[in-house]
């Protein structure tokens, strides 16, 4: 079972077997996802999966570029393509997955700080939280209750 407690911005699972169905789902597609990631560089493949208000999947995968920093992550991909799919329905979970090409098991992979500004500008625009679900080391794996606690001291529409 995660631990947490009431005024906790996250949840910590020991293991991927503690983790409720509704984020196993999630984390399932995001691996599917790393079928098209493009990663002949880092040899790091990443898959994101957002749930959707609709009840609409979107997954993405990372596209590199031999022109650093061309390419896209996961996440973006994944939130962009919602974004521009379904503009006006709120994004509600996304799950990160990350892993070596050729190997089996995941890797940790928290978010990058460009993805967690672009998380955090959709939780704003839409005015509700969005979960991050990810692999924090070998075993453990973290849920957050929002995009804004992966970025604290952001910069947003409120700055301008």
């Amino acid at each position: 079972m995660a631990r947490s407690d009431e005024k906790a911005t996250h949840f910590i699972y020991e293991k991927k077997e503690d983790i409720e169905d509704l984020y196993m789902l999630l984390i399932k597609k995001a691996e599917e996802a790393f079928a098209s990631s493009y990663s002949p560089y880092s040899n790091f493949e990443v898959g994101a999966a957002a749930l959707l208000e609709n009840g609409e999947i979107i997954s993405g995968s990372n596209q590199e570029n031999a022109a650093y920093p061309s390419g896209l992550c996961a996440e973006r991909v994944s939130l962009f393509q919602a974004g521009a799919r379904f503009p006006n329905v709120k994004i509600i979970r996304l799950a990160v997955v990350a892993k070596r090409r050729g190997e089996k098991e995941l890797r940790s992979g928290g978010p990058c700080g460009m993805c967690r500004q672009v998380m955090l500008e959709y939780e704003q625009k839409q005015s509700s939280p969005i979960e991050i679900i990810f692999k924090i080391d070998n075993e453990n794996w973290i849920r957050t209750k929002t995009a804004a606690s992966l970025l604290p001291f952001s910069f947003g529409k409120d700055n301008l």
